[in-house]
């Protein structure tokens, strides 16, 4: 009888102690593998009331993520407006899994992470070498050639950055310098950027690699001078037009104009975007601040979404979700998918859809004044002050009637 009590409590105990979920709080370091590299990056778990959230770092960015669960051993993080998610198994003080594109069947990547460590590619420590500076950057593949700008800091062997490009930025870039190496990476729950770059004669090479299969090699030269095309050089009118046209419904299925009442002689600024895209919803997060602060002045906003699948209902949803979660109030319609010369085909009074977003400046007579490619975010400092800057002239200029 004491045996079989004995042998009842020991299983009790073991019962009700593997019943209790592991407390998963604190600072995790996860690697996500591509193209046999290692994309790490650090990211803070945090339990309240039952509940986990959890935090996304890149070098200054902190990307939130309010939708982290358990389900049975699995642990659980939607990438905040982005269809993905990342699921692990918990196993003690380690995660085991994948990083999921839900829109994307074969994009699925590798998932680890330790607990308790906080360092990118390597722990901080002195070098000798110093990549830091201003760069003019070529990046090549066998399909084409882009010009960009390198920008990086340098603290001991710890790196940031990103890149600039004619249609965009490369956001937060966040790294070290391994060896002889520079390592950079970004994962911001969409996107995944892995850098490397090495010192030659006056130059420095090296790899740039993204998802499963996309890879340039790219150059730099250090140089103060490094610039890129006007981005309101890029995307114009053809010849002939004056204005911009379209008939697409808001995320309710109600048909939007430009020429429709609420916009009539009004500023009217179009947004070229799509829920899938960081650079975006940089430039999102912009506006509807701008937007709160400025909307009775007598300008409008309306976003053009371009989803990753042509289906309503699918990106009337991804649209909804990002208005919830960035609290954006200005107008949006779906406009069609993210393929640029699809884009294209739906406004046909441009000479063609360059990058995404593009922003079209209308002014109170519902003729176009500018039209700007691309976007240059907070995580390129000075460029984003410029950015701020150079927009709050063109819409004090259009509202005084230029």
């Amino acid at each position: 009888m004491y045996r079989i009590f004995l042998f009842l409590a020991v299983a009790s105990f073991f019962l009700s102690c593997s019943s209790k979920t592991k407390d998963l709080s604190g600072t995790w370091r996860a690697v996500v593998t591509m193209q046999d590299q290692e994309l790490p990056f650090t990211f803070t778990l945090t339990k309240e009331k039952d509940q986990y959230s959890a935090i996304i770092r890149n070098a200054e960015e902190k990307l939130a993520l309010d939708d982290v669960r358990l389900e049975g051993d699995t642990l659980v993080l939607v990438m905040h407006i982005f269809d993905a998610q990342i699921r692990a198994k918990v196993l003690d003080d380690k995660l085991s899994g994948v990083f999921i594109k839900n829109y994307e069947l074969d994009a699925t990547v590798p998932f680890e992470a330790t607990k308790g460590d906080n360092y990118r590619f390597a722990k901080k420590e002195k070098t000798n070498l110093d990549f830091s500076g201003k760069y003019s950057v070529t990046f090549t593949n066998e399909k084409d050639t882009t010009q960009a700008i390198g920008v990086f800091t340098q603290n001991e062997n710890e790196v940031k950055g990103t890149f600039l490009t004619p249609t965009g930025d490369y956001r937060y870039l966040q790294g070290n310098i391994v060896g002889e190496t520079m390592k950079l990476s970004a994962f911001d729950g969409n996107h995944t950027y892995v850098f490397t770059a090495n010192v030659k004669g006056d130059s420095i090479m090296g790899d740039f690699y993204s998802g499963k299969t996309y890879h340039q090699v790219w150059k730099g030269i250090k140089s103060e001078s490094a610039s890129l095309p006007h981005p309101e050089s890029l995307t114009y009118l053809k010849e002939g037009y004056d204005r911009i046209e379209f008939s697409f419904p808001d995320v309710e299925g109600k048909k939007v104009t430009p020429q429709d009442d609420k916009y009539k002689n009004k500023v009217v600024i179009l947004q070229l975007f799509g829920t899938w895209c960081p650079n975006c919803m940089d430039e999102t997060r912009f506006l509807a601040d701008w937007y709160t602060q400025n909307n009775t002045r007598g300008v409008e906003i309306i976003g053009l979404a371009y989803e990753r699948k042509d289906d309503f209902s699918y990106a009337s949803d991804r649209v909804k979700k990002m208005k919830e979660k960035l609290n954006v109030t200005y107008d949006f319609v779906i406009a069609g998918v993210n393929d640029k010369v699809k884009a294209g085909e739906t406004l046909p009074m441009l000479n063609k859809v360059v990058a995404f977003p593009t922003t079209i400046f209308i002014g109170k007579d519902g003729k176009v004044k500018y039209i700007h490619t691309g976007f240059s975010g907070p995580g390129t400092g000075i460029y984003y002050e410029q950015f701020k800057e150079s927009f709050n002239q063109k819409i004090n200029e259009l509202l005084a009637g230029g």
